[in-house]
Formats: C-alpha cells, structure tokens, sequence
C-alpha cells in the first residue's frame, strides 16, 4: 500500500511538474518575446525621430558630429549617419579598427541589400549588436540613412532575470506541491490503506477485523460498507460455526457408528461411536480405502452394492468383534448431490445386538434349560422307576443307580444355582460386596481347592506370580467364582498329563491375571460366543465334566462388574490363554 501511495504521489507531482515546467518554458518565451518587440519599437520610435530631425534640419550635410554624439549618448546608442552609397558621415563611437570595420560592412551590406528599406541586423563573434535603420528623405529623394545600434546585454540581462524569477518560482511551487500532495494522497490514500488491510484480514478469515470510520472524509462510506461486509462475514462464520459445532455434536454423540466414504472410495468420516465399537482409531481409517481398512467382507459386499445400484440398501449382518459377536442393522445410502452428482456413500450401524439378545434369550433360554433339565430329570425319574420295579432289593445295583441319582441331582443343583448367579448378576441393583483383597491368596486358595481335580487328570497346576503381595479392591466371593471357574474349565479342556499355569503381572494402577493351559483350544471363529450362555466349545467333553455353558458368561458378567476385561488368545489343539485386568481401585 506504501507503494501505491508513492506512485500515485509521484505520478501527480510528476504530472504537475511537467505543467509547471511547461507553463515556465511559455512565459519565459512569451516575456522575451514582448521585451524584444518592445525594444524594436523603442528603436524604431528613435530612429525615425532622428531621420525626422536631420529632415528638418536640412539633410545630412547640416547634422554635424557633436549633434549626434549629445543625441547619442542621450538615447545610450550608437548613431550612425551614412550617404545613400552607405558611406559613413557621421558616427557618434569612439574609433576602433576591428569594429569600426565590422560596422562599416554591416551598415554597407545593409544599404546595398536593402537600399528603400533597412531592418535590424544581429553581429555574431562576441559582439552581440541591435542594428536599426531608417532613410532619410529630401526632396523626396533619399538623402542617406541613420542607424542605430545598441548591445543586446541588456535584453539578456532582463531574460536571465525572468528565468531566475520564473526557476525560483517553479522550485517554490515544487515544494508547496510536494507537502500539500503528500497530505492530499496521504488523507486520501489512508482510509484506502486501511481498508485494503482489513480486507486482507478479511481474506485471511479474521472476520473481527475492523476499519476506522472518519464521518468527515470522503472514503467513510467505503470504510462503513466494509465494517457491514465484516460483520454480516462474522454472522455467517457464527452461525455456520455453530451449525457445525451442532452437526459435528450429533455425529459424535449419535448412539450409532457413522462411516462416510468419497465418490472414489475413500472413508473421510468416521464417529466416535464407530471407533469404539470397532475398538479402531482415526488414523487407521481416515483417506484410506474402505476395501483396505474395513476387515468384513459382509459390509464391504455391502458398499459395492450401493455404488453399484446407487439405491439404499438396509440389512441386519453379525460381526465378531473380538472375544464376541454383534448384530448390527447396518443402513446404506447413496450421496447425491446437486445436478446429480455422485458424492459417496453414507453407512449408519445400529447395534441390535442386545434386541437380538433378547429376541432370541426366551427361545434360546427355554430350550438350553429344558435341554439341561432334560437329561438330569430324565436320569432320575428313570434310575428311580427302575428301582421301584424291584432293582433296590439288589444292594450293588441299589447303591450304583443311587449314586447316578446324586451325581444328576448335583448337577441340576448346579445348573439352578448358576441361573440364580447370573440372574441376579445381570440385574439392574447388583452391587458388589468390595473389600482389601490380596489377589496372591485369593489364587492359592483356588489352587488348593482344583489340585486333586487336577491330579486325577495327571495334570500340572502351578501358580506363578513373581510376586509376595499384590493387593487390589474387589468382591473376594465373586473374584474367587470367576477363577474357579477359569482354572476349572482349563482343567477340564486339558488332555491327561497337561498343563495349567497361573500368572500375575503387576502394571502402573492394574493387575493382570492370565490362566494358560495345553488344552484343546479353541477355533477362532469360536471365539466371539464362548462368553454366550450355555455355549459348550465341546458338547461332548462338557457334558461329561458336568458343564452347563453358563460359566464363562457368569465370568465376563462378575469382571465387566469391577470395571475390568477378559480376552482370549487360543489356537486349535494347542491350549488357551484368558487373560484377566483388574484395576487395583475401583472407581
């Protein structure tokens, strides 16, 4: 903007200079003009004067030189009377060879050039003479001419001193028309700086900036109607601010997990929701292609479909996540645009996974539990016909099926027992019962309780901590409930001569339990619905050990309780590994 100002101020003093220097340039020609004709009528008025006086006088032969001399030095001009040959006969100049000469042969060439009529004549070589010249009649005959011839020095003197005037003149104004430009461009050029400055503020997104309004300058108007400009800009910034913070506030905290893919495939939005339920981060997904990042192959069909069809597309997928599985209705549709304009495609995921729970828990519940009542009542009710038809009288045979009837009751007590557990786990007001705890112990006393288990089984069960105390803040009852359930379950899966291995790790605010064993394993899609109830990995296995399938979903119930985890790793026919985190204050 200084640049500008300096161009502009620049242009104008350069254009006044060159008006001023012009407008000198006319006066200056203009005056020596006038001078110099004012000077050729003095001339002129005096020479034909004198050519009057000597007519009167009688002719040339009557003027003597002292006449013309006292006239002369009157008039401070040289005089010069000459006979019509242009002989000179009266000269008022004191005698000098060089000029006398000169004069002569001026005076000469000007009567023979022009014998009726004589002009002034101009002497080069340094010396610079006026000539004028008139005839002088008698008669009616011309007598002779006078001349008169005067230096110019004058003239010069009079030119030099209008151009100084003229050249102090233009300096002056030069200096006026600098200081009072400068003002002029600066008031002018101000308020346009201003605003360019806030426009560029305006540009760069500072829509607060604002221009200084001057009522009495010419430019308010367009520092007023900028100001308007900024504040209608910091409204709409405002208001599409808060349209934002509305919009990005919806998609965040909507209950459902949000994925928004470009016309080219790739994922420019994903929801918080989204990332927690697929335990995934920004940086794994954002401008990346779906087919990349998105592992399910269900949800990538999904996609193509709708860029395919171009037509919503709604359906109900099952996808394990982790050590689980999760139905989602997952909603697809097609964004168009303006003019049709094909701009990607936007999948909603609503988890259903417990409406399907519960959809199906009444029908599942009822079969698993009249499947497992089934067996034990069966076994009872059959075991004791048997012997009201006379097999008690035989004591081996009385005392075997008694002990078939003891082993079902036991377990149809067990099965009852674990549906009242995990009833009132999942109930709305469990509480737990939370006490100092050191977790070592806990474990020790749930080893000593398995270990003949084990050795009926020839198979090795050790605890190894690391570690003397590590305490933490929990349900003793219920913690001890969900290792005896682990270690119980390693025991049962692991073949004869097997291991099972109690671990404890100890980190920051947490405390990691992991139960690993050389059992069976399990397969990996499996995985996800060992923690279903009455789901059994092995039916066959299980029901011989006396498994109901309720214990791991009782597991993961009493841990999620104090704010922990479980997560499997496990390969076929090569053992598994659970692993347990605690927080040692529960919060």
């Amino acid at each position: 903007m200084i640049r500008f100002r300096s161009r502009l101020l620049f242009a104008l003093i350069s254009l006044i200079i060159a008006v001023l220097v012009c407008s000198a340039i006319l006066l200056g020609q203009l005056f020596k003009s006038y001078y110099i004709k004012t000077f050729d009528k003095r001339l002129e008025n005096e020479v034909n004067l004198m050519a009057d006086l000597v007519e009167e006088k009688g002719g040339i032969v009557s003027i003597n030189k002292k006449d013309i001399e006292k006239i002369s030095e009157s008039l401070d001009v040289r005089m010069t009377l000459v006979n019509r040959n242009g002989q000179i006969i009266v000269d008022s100049a004191k005698e000098n060879n060089l000029i006398e000469g000169r004069h002569s042969r001026i005076i000469t060439n000007a009567v023979q050039t022009y014998p009726n009529d004589t002009s002034r004549l101009e002497v080069a070589g340094g010396y610079n003479l006026h000539y004028y010249g008139t005839p002088i009649m008698k008669n009616n005959q011309i007598d002779g001419y006078v001349f008169i011839s005067t230096k110019i020095g004058e003239l010069e003197k009079v030119n030099r001193k209008i151009w100084w005037l003229l050249s102090i003149s233009l300096g002056i104004a030069m200096i006026m028309i600098i200081f009072l430009g400068t003002k002029i461009t600066n008031r002018y050029t101000k308020p346009i700086e201003a605003a360019t400055n806030v426009m560029m503020e305006l540009a760069k997104g500072n829509y607060r900036a604002r221009a200084y309004e001057d009522h009495n300058n010419e430019a308010s108007k367009l520092s007023s109607s900028i100001n308007v400009l900024a504040r209608n800009f910091q409204e709409i910034l405002k208001t599409q601010e808060m349209q934002q913070e509305r919009l990005s506030t919806l998609i965040e905290n909507m209950g459902s997990g949000l994925v928004l893919i470009d016309n080219r495939g790739y994922i420019s939005l994903i929801n918080k929701s989204y990332k927690e339920i697929f335990n995934i981060s920004t940086n794994e997904y954002l401008s990346r292609l779906y087919y990349d990042v998105i592992k399910y192959k269900v949800v990538n069909e999904l996609i193509e479909e709708i860029f395919m069809t171009e037509q919503r597309v709604k359906k109900q997928i099952l996808l394990p996540l982790e050590i689980e599985r999760r139905y989602f209705d997952v909603f697809g549709s097609p964004i168009i645009g303006t003019n049709n304009e094909w701009k990607g495609v936007l999948l909603v995921f609503h988890d259903i996974t417990e409406l399907k729970k519960l959809e199906q828990m009444r029908k599942v519940f009822v079969a698993n539990v009249s499947h497992e009542l089934k067996t034990p009542i069966t076994s009872i009710k059959g075991f004791s016909e048997t012997l009201l038809d006379g097999a008690m009288k035989d004591e081996v045979t009385l005392e075997a099926f008694l002990s078939i009837i003891l082993k079902e009751s036991d377990r149809l007590q067990t099965l009852i027992q674990e549906l009242l557990d995990l009833s009132k786990i999942e109930q709305h007001g469990f509480q737990l019962n939370v006490e100092q705890l050191d977790i070592l112990e806990l474990l020790n006393e749930v080893v000593k309780m398995l270990d003949r288990k084990a050795e009926e089984k020839n198979i090795t069960l050790t605890i190894n901590p690391g570690l003397t105390n590590v305490f933490i803040k929990g349900d003793y009852y219920r913690l001890k409930q969900v290792f005896i359930n682990l270690v119980s379950n390693a025991i049962a899966y692991t073949p004869l001569g097997g291991k099972v291995e109690i671990s404890v790790r100890e980190e920051d605010s947490k405390v990691y339990v992991k139960v690993k064993d050389t059992g069976i394993g399990i397969d990996k899609d499996e995985i996800p619905r060992i923690f279903e109830r009455f789901y059994r990995v092995d039916n066959s296995r299980s029901r011989n050990s006396g498994g109901t399938g309720l214990g791991l979903a009782i597991v993961k119930h009493i841990v999620e309780a104090h704010k922990g985890s479980i997560s499997v790793q496990s390969k076929l026919n090569q053992g598994s590994s659970f692993t347990i985190c605690l927080y040692k204050e529960l919060s």
